[in-house]
């Protein structure tokens, strides 16, 4: 089973993008290695739903995070090690050795450096093999990869290898036949095993800083989202909440005001769900969720220019798709934030709560609705829907947000209030 998102969802809760400072993904971008990023961005492309390869996961990142250890060489110095161990060398030694010969000839004669940069990038693969051998010596805890780093050093076959501080011509054409020739497989499998055990010491080293915790899967039939203290991972000092959903209140409904923190919420629950199925450490105390299928979100829907379609009609046929989904027996995270925003009051009331309890009905599915037209929670079923807002409190005309979910519909009503307080009115006098 695919875990099925879209390209709206992945913007919604900014999940992806090297170059954006806020990405969840560059919150735990903090590798060493190219490769552990490739590693790295792939996690975040393919979220799994096996919950024992989730709970395995997350058993690794956990691991890592007691064993609190760091990689024993630069970015710089590893990307010229790896450079000189991706290209190939022939497997016959007079080959590998009449090759050598001609690039140290040449750089006598006609100052090719193809000599000079084969040199360093063998004495950077030395110094790395030497650094890793003592890294994997100095931990004590019982990991597979790094036995694995281990064991590929320990071959026999590098033994002379880790007595050379400096090489001659004859060393360069034996060690450069070694590793880039004979041992070649056991390089490849050596940096891949490196990037991994990059990926986890970087991630696990986030979670210790930010103080993230790790969510337990469950089967996808159990049908349940409970949080303790999620908070949004982008925000340093967020004000954590509590969530729970399960079949029997597989709806939230929720309401406050403008800046209240509803779309805030909503994000940090959307980016837990996402990362949970990752098997990674999520901004919360603690999670349990049953794996789901995919995720949906309409929260920043635009319109369509060159398709002519306006706002509103953006927004419907992003519902239409979801609908398309649920109704197809997807079992998804669904999170709707102010739906309908692109027509009048009367339709957004009618559409809202139509969509709201024809979307509820489907119990394999959890949702977030979230709205500014409250008489729309008034009228839907109680059965299986907890309703919930964000409060304004008012100290004199200033409003104060306390970003602490409450239970229930907000009676806020303090719009004109705060038009009145920025002299919006005066302005136009």
């Amino acid at each position: 089973m695919t875990f099925y998102t879209d390209k709206q969802t992945l913007e919604d809760l900014n999940l992806l993008g090297k170059f954006k400072s806020n990405s969840v993904f560059n919150i735990f971008n903090k590798v060493k290695t190219a490769g552990g990023e490739r590693l790295l961005e792939g996690f975040f492309r393919q979220p799994l739903t096996d919950p024992a390869a989730i709970n395995a996961r997350c058993a690794t990142f956990k691991r890592y995070q007691q064993m609190v250890i760091q990689l024993p060489f630069t970015r710089a110095a590893f990307d010229r090690a790896e450079a000189y161990l991706d290209t190939t060398v022939p497997a016959n030694y007079l080959l590998v050795a009449a090759s050598v010969w001609r690039k140290k000839a040449l750089s006598g004669i006609t100052r090719d450096q193809r000599y000079e940069e084969l040199y360093n990038g063998l004495l950077a693969t030395v110094t790395l093999l030497a650094q890793l051998s003592a890294f994997c010596a100095q931990v004590k805890e019982d990991d597979e990869d790094i036995k694995l780093i281990s064991r590929l050093l320990s071959d026999n076959r590098l033994r002379d290898l880790k007595q050379v501080s400096t090489l001659t011509v004859t060393d360069v054409i034996r060690f450069d036949h070694l590793l880039r020739g004979k041992m070649r497989r056991e390089m490849s499998v050596l940096l891949a095993t490196v990037h991994k055990v990059d990926v986890y010491i970087a991630v696990s080293d986030v979670a210790r800083e930010r103080a993230f915790g790790y969510a337990e899967a469950r089967p996808v039939q159990e049908h349940i989202a409970d949080i303790k203290g999620l908070r949004h991972p982008a925000l340093r000092d967020a004000v954590a909440n509590d969530m729970h959903l399960d079949a029997g209140n597989n709806l939230l409904f929720l309401t406050g005001a403008n800046m209240a923190g509803k779309s805030t919420f909503m994000k940090a629950y959307g980016i837990a769900i996402y990362l949970a199925h990752m098997g990674f450490p999520v901004a919360a105390e603690r999670m349990v969720f049953s794996v789901r299928e995919g995720l949906y979100t309409s929260i920043n829907v635009p319109d369509n220019l060159q398709m002519g379609y306006s706002h509103f009609y953006a927004e419907v046929q992003r519902v239409k798709t979801v609908a398309s989904a649920v109704s197809g027996g997807a079992k998804l995270i669904v999170i709707f934030d102010e739906l309908f925003k692109g027509t009048n009051v009367k339709d957004a009331y009618d559409a809202t709560l139509a969509v709201a309890a024809a979307f509820s009905a489907y119990r394999s599915c959890l949702y977030i609705i979230s709205t500014h037209i409250i008489e729309v929670g008034e009228a839907l079923p109680k059965v299986n829907t907890r309703f919930a807002y964000l409060p304004t409190v008012m100290e004199g005309a200033v409003p104060r947000y306390t970003y602490r979910l409450a239970e229930g519909i907000t009676a806020d009503r303090h719009g004109m209030m705060i038009i009145e307080q920025e002299g919006l009115l005066a302005l136009l006098g």
